[in-house]
């Protein structure tokens, strides 16, 4: 419930500070004493935008502070929570306005977007102004007041889940389809591209080793020739290095022993000698292995233009992607190979999900079909009550494809002059009609859903007399439950309030200030008379107050 709206520096309001009560709260004064002013200010605290015309005194920032008491089980403390806001058992929303225009918004201290606080509002406070009745012409909440009526929320709620397991579903196949779809379209063409990388069978790494051998079977006949040439010159020959180095050696080995450096210079020379024998050894191996082969420089020279015809046609970046593209495109043809099964298993499941989801549908299209005749003859009696006699109100409800409420498409419609003739709601009845409509529906509900604070902005406007009586004891039925405050220029609405505020101008430095005062006892017969009779009213019309206030 509301329990305390704080207002600064808004409009002529300078600074103000109400506190509200359970049950029902009347709201009266003359007109343009300002109760307009408090629903436009209780209204940035629910999430309308601000407008700068509003701000006072344009050198300071206007504050709007509401304070909610709200209980344990309540839906907000749980979105709050998730948000990370701090929350016991109170809830206080904060609006600064700048003369700019800026504006910034707090729940429990913490920054909130507009669209948080909306959504958070929604869950304290069901604001309804004079005319405000476009939410009773939609058909999403049309159906929500027969499901509430018909106590198919928790079935709603178990329904909603199902039907979203069942839409992610459809989305998978649907997305699978496509995609098989696409893939086969391409398939034929992506498997010629495989087909080639696979003839290929191109490996990591394997291009420079290509060009090393193509580079050395190209050079061939040279290396052989030169390594023929320099082996020769080793062994054989005219004057073969080897020999020719024995003999020298064996020369120095004579006279080693007369001279102290020839032995190292000996040793020296006997390393060369091995050096140069393993050198010619080495040679002779690599000569043996080198071959002329001019199948395989064909092969070579064949592969590698194949590789490289594949890695422009795919415009790569380097040879070794053909590796990686081929293992690509591999996968994507053992996905679609496994893709019909996938899918087979996807509509199975679809299938399942659709027969429970058309199973709940059903028993919710039930219960609505049950609930409607008496919804229907309450609402009509009600209607009559609050001086609507001619009135007629049914609710029409067709078979509809499966979506998240159900297979159902519910309509209200209205037969404003027994005519005969129903329409929908938005296209016959007037303003004060659904407004009146709207209090009737929703006294008829409120038992039933977790509505927050009811405010009725002038919902009485335009009935008098025992219409108005009426209306007062729906509001004052729906107070039971529910905390409802009303703004009201309705002495039989007043007269049923269990606190009563009264809005007046007073000037303060010569300026005019809205200001509000709680009455009680004498103070509110007085009020009430006044709303009946004027300005002085009579003891006859005091005392009708009294008796009203009884009844």
């Amino acid at each position: 419930m509301l329990q305390r709206l704080c207002i600064q520096n808004y409009a002529i309001i300078a600074q103000l500070e109400i506190s509200f009560s359970e049950g029902m709260v009347i709201i009266t004064g003359e007109t343009g004493a300002g109760k307009s002013i408090l629903m436009g200010a209780l209204g940035l605290t629910l999430g309308e935008r601000a407008d700068s015309a509003m701000v006072g005194d344009k050198g300071t920032k206007t504050i709007i502070e509401a304070v909610f008491k709200v209980k344990p089980t309540n839906k907000i403390i749980q979105l709050l929570k998730n948000a990370e806001i701090d929350v016991d058992d109170e809830v206080i929303v904060r609006r600064d306005i700048q003369a700019s225009g800026k504006s910034r918004a707090f729940v429990n201290d913490t920054p909130v977007s507009l669209a948080q606080l909306q959504q958070y509002s929604a869950l304290l406070v069901d604001l309804h102004q004079q005319f405000d009745t476009l939410e009773l012409g939609s058909q999403e909440f049309q159906r929500l007041l027969l499901d509430a009526k018909a106590d198919a929320l928790n079935l709603l709620s178990d329904y909603g889940k199902l039907y979203q397991g069942f839409a992610q579903t459809q989305k998978k196949v649907n997305a699978l389809r496509s995609n098989i779809q696409k893939a086969e379209q391409e398939k034929e063409y992506k498997l010629f591209l495989l087909n080639e990388l696979e003839a290929l069978n191109w490996q990591s790494g394997e291009e420079k080793i290509l060009e090393e051998e193509l580079n050395l079977l190209t050079h061939a006949e040279q290396i052989k020739t030169n390594l023929a040439k320099v082996s020769v010159g080793m062994n054989e020959g005219e004057q073969p290095i080897l020999p020719a180095v024995k003999s020298l050696i064996t020369q120095l080995q004579s006279v080693s022993k007369y001279q102290p450096q020839l032995p190292d210079l000996l040793n020296r020379f006997d390393s060369v000698y091995l050096e140069l024998k393993d050198i010619a050894s080495d040679l002779d191996t690599i000569l043996d292995g080198v071959s002329v082969d001019d199948q395989r420089l064909d092969q070579l020279n064949q592969r590698l233009a194949f590789a490289q015809r594949l890695f422009k046609k795919h415009a790569l970046v380097s040879a070794d992607q053909l590796t990686e593209l081929q293992v690509s495109l591999s996968k994507e043809m053992d996905v679609l190979s496994h893709s019909e099964e996938d899918l087979e298993k996807l509509e199975k499941e679809l299938a399942a999900l659709n027969a429970k989801a058309v199973e709940l549908a059903m028993d919710l299209s039930k219960k609505r079909k049950k609930t409607i005749p008496g919804l229907e003859k309450s609402t009509n009696e009600l209607l009559t009550r609050v001086g609507m006699p001619n009135a007629k109100f049914k609710i029409d409800i067709e078979h509809a494809a499966l979506n998240a409420s159900g297979m159902d498409q519910v309509s209200f419609l209205f037969d404003a002059n027994k005519s005969g003739k129903f329409e929908p709601l938005g296209k016959v009845a007037s303003g004060g009609e659904l407004s009146r409509l709207m209090l009737v529906l929703k006294s008829l509900v409120a038992g039933s859903l977790e509505m927050p604070t009811l405010i009725f902005d002038e919902i009485d406007s335009g009935i008098s007399g025992e219409a108005a009586k009426q209306v007062g004891v729906l509001m004052d039925e729906i107070s039971i439950s529910h905390q409802l405050i009303a703004i009201t220029h309705q002495p039989q609405i007043a007269a049923k309030a269990d606190q009563h505020l009264f809005v007046f101008k007073k000037e303060i430095d010569g300026k005019i200030n809205t200001g509000i005062m709680e009455l009680k006892g004498e103070e509110r017969v007085v009020s009430i008379a006044q709303m009946m009779a004027g300005v002085n009213p009579s003891d006859a019309v005091l005392a009708s107050a009294k008796e009203m206030m009884k009844g």
